[in-house]
């Protein structure tokens, strides 16, 4: 928590002293709402000096930095709608970081005056998307200035435009369309105090891209004028099936209610045109400022063939008790990472390197629209049915896009495995901040020699190390990889 104080001179010429916190998440007093002048009260005889008091205490819900690498963040949603009345740590907003989506709580009570970020779009890391004031006569205030700092940025004239040619755009797609619309019509012009921030909510966004509907065009009928699905069926001329069309794209991926919006989306990228530019997602674009970091890293590669029949044998017997493949490895994988420590460091400022103080297993995991990491964290220490049922949480959270900035940041190796797909061998770009990334390929039948000089058939893994050559060198990584396989072909100590 970082303090501003602030002195001034007041008209009788005593100190007056004023305090400005800023915290990480949540909101923060202005510098120009804390202290405000008032000339008529305390203009000193010289008339050069100006007595500073509290008038209004109108704060800024900012952009927080939802983790060490965030840049800037996306408004998923707003909780809470303008005119509502909030509580010391209730959640206001969902941010979409690079990784996840984050509630994101107040620190004060007061009323949320204006939306200064809408839904969909992106500010930078502690830019104000929000102004909370402390009672109804600072509510005017607030919108008066959050109106006059977006007037620059985004014209101010499009909110009234839709009220004048709102017809042109849906009357083509139906003439009894517009019906239940003229119904809210009236509303707008009750906000008399300035132009109205558009409010969607995230299906109703996806509908509107889908059926290429400009969304200045449309009328929300929903609270404070938000925009709904069924809103953009209207004006698509859509007949309006009740709100069941994301359960209609349930189907295909029935798995949980997170693949509604990998349904939503696959739906929108298959009505794609040929051609089109799509820009990068938040997540994506974090992906990509990896990937161009690690090539500063100068890597080497080393592959190891594994023989894993008694390791699939075991997971057969003890499948049914909740234990997946992917702890399996990841066990495996922290045991022989504690016989081989510098696998396990890392190199940051290019002049010396870390021993981690733990084993944290990464496992990259594809899901809707990127790719995230979970963090096995202390593996060599947790129990192979409490690692699996760990792993089974961080897969659900994943899929959710609710994992904690710890729970995707703080991997020491990462494990990349293809196999399910078949993939015999692959190799995997190294992450920033790591010693090295195991890529494992898929366990096939394969003919090799016995010892006793016949043909047989054993079950093998290909797996191929990619490691920083700054830290970690070819005999090290290759001992490292013999210890993995000895554990793999010989797995009861697994369970232990």
């Amino acid at each position: 928590m970082a303090s501003l104080a602030v002195m001034s001179h007041g008209a009788n010429g005593a100190n007056l002293s004023f305090t400005k916190s800023d915290s990480v998440m949540g909101t923060r007093i202005s510098k120009s709402n804390l202290l405000q002048l008032s000339p008529t009260r305390s203009r000193v005889s010289n008339g050069n000096r100006f007595g500073l008091c509290v008038e209004a205490k109108i704060r800024e819900i900012f952009m927080p930095a939802l983790s060490s690498t965030m840049t800037e963040g996306k408004i998923v949603s707003w909780i809470k709608s303008e005119g509502e009345t909030l509580s010391k740590g209730e959640s206001v907003v969902v941010v979409e970081s690079d990784k996840a989506d984050m509630d994101v709580e107040t620190f004060y009570d007061g009323i949320l005056a204006a939306i200064v970020v809408g839904e969909g779009e992106v500010a930078p890391v502690g830019a104000p998307i929000g102004l909370l004031a402390e009672n109804e006569e600072e509510v005017a205030e607030a919108k008066a200035k959050a109106n006059k700092a977006s007037a620059p940025s985004s014209s101010g004239s499009p909110p009234p435009p839709p009220e004048t040619t709102p017809v042109p755009a849906p009357s083509p797609a139906s003439a009894s369309a517009p019906t239940p619309n003229p119904a809210p019509a009236p509303a707008p012009p009750s906000d008399a105090q300035g132009p109205r921030r558009t409010i969607v909510t995230p299906y109703a966004k996806k509908l509107a891209k889908q059926y290429k509907i400009d969304l200045a065009n449309v009328i929300g009928t929903g609270p404070n004028y938000r925009i709904t699905p069924a809103d953009i069926e209207a004006a698509a001329g859509v007949t309006p099936s009740s709100p069941s069309p994301p359960v209609s794209a349930l189907p295909p991926p029935p798995p949980s209610a997170t693949s509604t919006r990998t349904s939503s989306t696959s739906t929108t990228s298959s009505a794609a045109v040929s051609g089109t530019t799509v820009p990068f997602t938040t997540m994506q674009s974090a992906v990509a400022r990896n990937m161009v970091e690690s090539l500063a890293v100068p890597t080497f590669r080393v592959g190891y063939s594994i023989t894993t029949d008694a390791l699939d044998a075991l997971y057969k017997k003890i499948k049914s008790k909740g234990v997946t493949m992917t702890a399996l490895l990841a066990k495996a994988t922290a045991l022989a990472l504690a016989q081989h420590p510098v696998v396990n460091a890392s190199c940051k400022d290019g002049k010396s390197f870390t021993y981690s103080s733990s084993i944290n297993i990464a496992v990259a995991v594809a899901i809707d629209g990127g790719l995230i990491t979970p963090v096995l964290q202390d593996a060599d220490k947790m129990d192979l049915y409490l690692l699996s049922q760990r792993w089974k949480e961080l897969i659900d959270k994943a899929r959710a896009k609710q994992l904690q900035p710890q729970e995707y940041n703080s991997g020491t190796f990462t494990l990349s495995n293809l196999g399910m797909f078949g993939v015999d061998r692959f190799d995997a770009i190294l992450p920033p901040g790591q010693g090295a990334i195991m890529a494992v390929g898929a366990s096939k039948p394969t003919v090799t020699a016995t010892g006793d000089g016949f043909l047989g058939v054993k079950s093998k893994m290909q797996v191929n190390v990619t490691a920083d050559h700054r830290i970690i060198y070819g005999a090290e990584l290759a001992a490292f990889l013999q210890t993995f396989a000895k554990i793999v072909e010989n797995p009861e100590g697994l369970t232990l």
